[in-house]
């Protein structure tokens, strides 16, 4: 366990950020003085909530650790959001404590000053000051945990925290990393580096579980795929987490660039989040070899399912099999359970508690959620094969109802993203009086193209040399750009709502 590797292995690194680092020594003590101040300084109980709002750095890990040890709940904020919706989440949650840093600051003295009981604490000098007269004493491994609050990414409207079950002490939580490392091939044997921001549940927790295992973490400040390259071979990274469009971009560098890659110590990539084109991950494979692992999954439930690239070449398209504590299935609108190869809502039946997770403030959004104990969704729509493998069809709150029919973007957004002037994509329903909704395309164009009705029209017959004619989009949109989240999510309802304002009726 991480207090393990602090003992045997003290002056290791634990956690670089560029900037900063951590020994495994400095990480324990850190977190063991941030818990302190939090009980004997700052007044916190068991089930109390902070929120941690600064970019990528090596505070991130220590502070969430340190109020999860400390038995609060923490919530990392997305600092992508508009202050109204940072505002928002702070109060939500309950917050009685933001740290942030130099960047955020200003806007959480803005938020602090609208919200009674919140405190600002800034990282560096004024909170190693605070640390710095901390009488320290170790973490009681038998005292209550708490967990990791993270907000759902909001791209269908208000974020909601969500509430994973949490262990009952300490050395519950510590046994709990060490173990979801082991189950997604995170053993700690090597470098880990996270390439994504941390307040997204996977790049914070996958790097948290390795690191539990022995894994230095390296950290980037930001996304650069060029950059990413060079640490991956100069750090020698074994283990990392990317989402499909920074795939994407790595396939964009020269041909020079992606000749000359050598990581031989590279042996796990995960990735998820968001879906990923077929072709995509072809060439990742014959590029980087079969290392990556793809994992299905949510903030809810962590991971339920996941396949590696073997077996994801004999069955292409697939998220993977559920994972031992867990079985996936499809229903349909009854909630009856669906034969082998049927599309429905899909389900996953926890073996572990009747209760894996909560949305913190909205017991009916809770309610909502769960089949029964234990069998919950996070609204995605799938089939699960014959063999057992699951495939994910879209999410429910992005299905397009044409003439009665069911239409799922995420197929159209691939086949379109194949399209050389295509950098990126989303597809959604707009009101059609005779069909109740059509098919809409928005399009970000690669540099070097130039939105015309020729092109539009080109993409479109692109298209139906792949897709069903009533899947084709019957419009494109040429944007500038696509409001796209980190995790690789689409804010589609930024798009989507332009054409549905002013009705009382959104499909």
């Amino acid at each position: 366990m991480l207090f393990d590797h602090a003992r045997e292995r003290p002056n290791e690194l634990a956690i670089d950020d560029g900037t900063r680092t951590r020994t495994f020594a400095e990480l324990v003590d850190r977190i063991a003085l941030f818990a302190v101040f939090l009980q004997d300084e700052a007044g916190f109980v068991p089930g109390d909530h902070l929120s941690l709002l600064m970019g990528n750095r090596v505070e991130g890990i220590e502070l969430l650790l340190g109020g999860i040890f400390a038995g609060q709940w923490v919530t990392p904020i997305n600092w992508h959001l508009a202050e109204e919706e940072i505002e928002y989440v702070v109060q939500d949650s309950g917050s009685r404590l933001i740290v942030t840093d130099e960047r955020y600051a200003p806007m959480a003295h803005r938020i602090a000053a609208a919200t009674p009981g919140l405190r600002v604490v800034e990282v560096g000098a004024e909170l190693d000051g605070l640390l710095a007269g901390i009488d320290a004493r170790p973490i009681d491994l038998d005292g209550p945990a708490g967990g990791n609050m993270i907000y759902t990414s909001g791209t269908t409207g208000r974020p909601k925290g969500v509430k994973r079950a949490a262990p009952a002490t300490v050395r519950g939580a510590l046994d709990l990393h060490v173990q979801m490392g082991l189950n997604i091939e995170l053993d700690g044997r090597g470098p880990h580096l996270i390439t994504g921001p941390m307040y997204h549940a996977a790049p914070l927790m996958f790097a948290i579980y390795d690191n539990a295992n022995g894994a230095p973490i390296v950290i980037m400040p930001k996304w650069d795929e060029a950059i990413a390259l060079d640490i991956i071979e100069h750090r020698e990274i074994a283990h990392a987490h990317f989402v499909p469009t920074m795939f994407v971009r790595l396939l964009r560098l020269s041909d020079e660039r992606r000749a000359s890659f050598r990581a031989p110590s590279l042996r796990k990539v995960l990735h998820g989040a968001a879906p990923v084109s077929e072709a995509v991950k072809h060439r990742m494979i014959e590029w980087w070899g079969p290392i990556l692992l793809e994992y299905w999954g949510g903030t809810e439930g962590g991971v339920n399912t996941l396949i590696d690239s073997e077996d994801w070449l004999a069955h292409p398209g697939t998220v993977g099999r559920s994972l031992p504590a867990f079985d996936v299935f499809a229903v349909n609108d009854s909630g009856e359970r669906l034969p082998a190869g049927e599309i429905g809502d899909l389900y996953c039946r926890s073996s572990v508690s009747d209760r894996p997770f909560e949305y913190h403030g909205d017991p009916a959004k809770t309610d909502g959620a769960y089949l029964e104990p234990g069998v919950f969704t996070i609204g995605d729509v799938g089939f699960v094969d014959d063999e057992g493998y699951v495939h994910l069809a879209d999410r429910k709150s992005n299905m397009i109802i044409s003439g009665g029919v069911n239409i799922y973007p995420v197929e159209i957004e691939q086949v379109i993203g194949e399209h050389p002037a295509v950098s990126d994509v989303g597809v959604f329903g707009i009101p059609n009086e005779e069909w109740g909704e059509s098919v809409k395309a928005a399009i970000e164009l690669r540099d070097g193209f130039e939105a015309s009705d020729a092109l539009a029209s080109e993409i479109l017959a692109f298209s139906r040399k792949h897709l069903a004619g009533y899947k084709i989009p019957r419009s494109i949109d040429f944007e500038a750009s696509l409001p796209r989240h980190p995790s690789g999510k689409l804010y589609i309802r930024r798009i989507r709502d332009r054409y549905w304002a002013g009705r009382d009726k959104k499909i």
